[in-house]
């Protein structure tokens, strides 16, 4: 059993593949490497050049293993669909061509959820007709990277989306076949919904394929939910704090996953906004590799 720790683009503040702001991708397999990560993730698809012999040089450079990549785009609106598909199959393509094992499936931020992030009982829920479409759109992806590329597709539960509280991941995952839909888990965003990520892990570890390690600062995000502030801009509050200084309790997460026999990925996602005064993604990046290390994980 192994379990091997990686990093993520959106680390150094890379959520959309064309946003302006975004550092080059060279750089973020440097920095990634520096601080001590053998993995990474694809980023938004098109972030990372779309010619694989590029990428793979550039991977074998600083001794990185491609992961897996996201596809987060908006399941929720059936007048996204194209967009939808064509996030899933061109990161579908891009992870065969290197090897990497899992796509992850993201409902974006939805307008109709924004302001009641973290509140469950105040968001808007989707009706059983709206409810049965968008879980079809949700499987037929996952059907079309299981059957069709091979690849381990899990569900990621995200702030403002239509799948952000533990109830609809929960009822996501009784409606989709397990051969199918796995679970991403997100320690983060977890806790950023108002439950409980250690509880619920030690409920459904068996069906994780896949861990994205995310802290949350506690004081931030009572701040934040009872704002209604936006994702991003609780991002640039910091919301994502350093691992080890929230509210998860990583030594609890990583014996849940020794006692389960977990073998995988866990990939660390500090979201942020890297333009912003004082913040430094290799700095965090290191940190977090580090504190890792203090509790155990090789």
């Amino acid at each position: 059993m192994t379990i091997q720790i990686g990093n993520a683009p959106c680390s150094w503040g890379v959520e959309f593949a064309q946003d302006p702001r975004n550092p080059d991708w060279r750089s973020v397999l440097r920095d990634a490497a520096q601080a001590g990560y053998r993995g990474i993730e694809l980023g938004p698809v098109g972030f990372m050049p779309e010619d694989p012999p590029q990428v793979a040089d550039a991977l074998a450079e600083h001794g990185l293993e491609l992961i897996g990549g996201v596809v987060f785009r908006a399941f929720h609106d059936p007048d996204q669909w194209d967009d939808v598909l064509d996030g899933a199959v061109r990161t579908c393509r891009a992870l065969n061509a290197h090897g990497a094992r899992h796509l992850v499936l993201i409902d974006s931020i939805s307008p109709r959820r924004a302001p009641t992030a973290g509140r469950w009982d105040a968001a808007e829920k989707m009706d059983t007709a709206e409810w049965t479409a968008f879980r079809d759109r949700i499987a037929h992806v996952a059907r079309m990277a299981t059957e069709e590329h091979g690849l381990t597709v899990g569900i990621h539960a995200h702030a403002a989306g239509f799948i952000d509280f533990e109830p609809e991941l929960d009822r996501l995952l009784d409606e989709v076949d397990e051969s199918l839909l796995k679970i991403c888990f997100d320690t983060g965003h977890h806790s950023y919904a108002g439950f409980d990520p250690v509880a619920f892990l030690e409920r459904r570890v068996g069906r994780v394929s896949y861990m994205h390690f995310k802290d949350i600062d506690p004081e931030v995000k009572a701040r934040v939910v009872a704002d209604g502030t936006g994702f991003y801009d609780a991002c640039g509050q910091g919301i994502f704090c350093n691992l080890g200084d929230g509210d998860v309790d990583f030594p609890r997460v990583r014996q849940i996953l020794l006692d389960s026999g977990f073998d995988g990925w866990c990939t660390v996602e500090q979201d942020c906004d890297p333009t912003l005064p004082g913040t430094d993604p290799l700095r965090d990046a290191t940190v977090n590799r580090a504190y890792l290390t203090s509790i155990g994980f090789d």
